[in-house]
């Protein structure tokens, strides 16, 4: 039965018209408030001026909270997306009882990150921590961890990789899963130890998975400030002090908008050229053969 030309307009729209729903509160929740929190950088008692940029990049604790963020981002996004594609792999181990390994590596996702932190913040206890009882056991003196300035930065690592990675693991077994298992066999068969597969079929066949996980793990812990809040307050001694908290700070207890406006336009400026960055060392390029007339 052929369509008339109305008809095929009917149709070549509806896709537009059922996803409209959807776009138009991604504008208004998501596009709005990163335009409007650019725009509030860039004003200064209803005037427009860079006189807030200049305030703020003439603060040393921006620069040291925008150290804070860089290094424990260089440390905590590559950690995270090893750590996951390791317990994927696990997991992904045809073996009786797996179910249950599955759901013990993905059962801190389930958990609030309120409850997550308060739950380490027991454990890291210097006092009565059972982490310090255990150190105890091998005779090693108890440490600060979340009071120390030295640890408390590589504690909220330990702290957001144990509720993200088994997240993060979830994609990557996805992909592991794509796999077509006769590509295995035949590499088998042709004398491909477990080493060779991993690097020369996993890894390559899951690199799109493994680009999305990089670019959401960079977007999520670049904004990481739960943990601060909740039990640093970025101490001790400004540690922990990560520019995102700095911003909610500014806004939320100074009451200065403007400033925290820039600090989080800082930051949307970083991760995009973070995932840039990833976009250039993970993203395959198709291969183009130049043939000859």
């Amino acid at each position: 039965m052929l369509l008339t030309i109305a008809q095929k307009k009917k149709i070549m729209i509806l896709p537009y018209f059922l996803i409209f729903p959807a776009f138009l509160l991604i504008i208004i929740f998501k596009i709005y408030p990163i335009f409007s929190t650019v725009i509030d950088g860039f004003r200064n008692n209803n005037t427009w001026t860079f006189v807030v940029y200049k305030r703020v990049f003439a603060d040393k604790v921006f620069w040291n909270s925008l150290w804070i963020t860089i290094k424990i981002n260089l440390v905590m996004i590559p950690f995270q997306v090893i750590v996951s594609f390791m317990l994927a792999l696990l997991v992904n181990a045809m073996v009786k009882g797996i179910g249950v390994f599955r759901t013990i590596y993905y059962l801190p996702v389930t958990i609030s990150l309120t409850v997550g932190v308060t739950l380490w913040n027991m454990m890291f206890n210097p006092n009565n921590g059972i982490i310090n009882s255990l150190l105890s056991i091998f005779s090693i003196p108890a440490q600060g961890f979340l009071i120390d300035k030295n640890q408390a930065l590589w504690s909220i690592v330990v702290i957001a990789s144990w509720k993200g990675c088994g997240y993060w693991m979830m994609f990557i077994l996805a992909g592991i899963k794509n796999i077509d298992t006769t590509i295995y066999e035949s590499a088998h068969l042709d004398g491909a130890n477990w080493f060779t597969q991993l690097f020369r079929i996993t890894v390559p066949m899951v690199k799109k998975i493994l680009l999305f996980v990089f670019v959401a793990n960079t977007t999520a812990n670049v904004l990481l400030f739960v943990p601060m809040q909740l039990v640093t307050l970025g101490g001790p001694e400004g540690s922990t002090n990560v520019l995102m908290y700095e911003a909610y700070k500014s806004a939320f207890r100074y009451a200065d908008r403007p400033r925290a406006a820039v600090m989080v336009t800082t930051l949307l400026l970083l991760i995009i050229i973070i995932c840039i960055g990833q976009f250039k060392l993970l993203n395959e390029k198709d291969d183009t053969t130049i043939q000859g007339r």
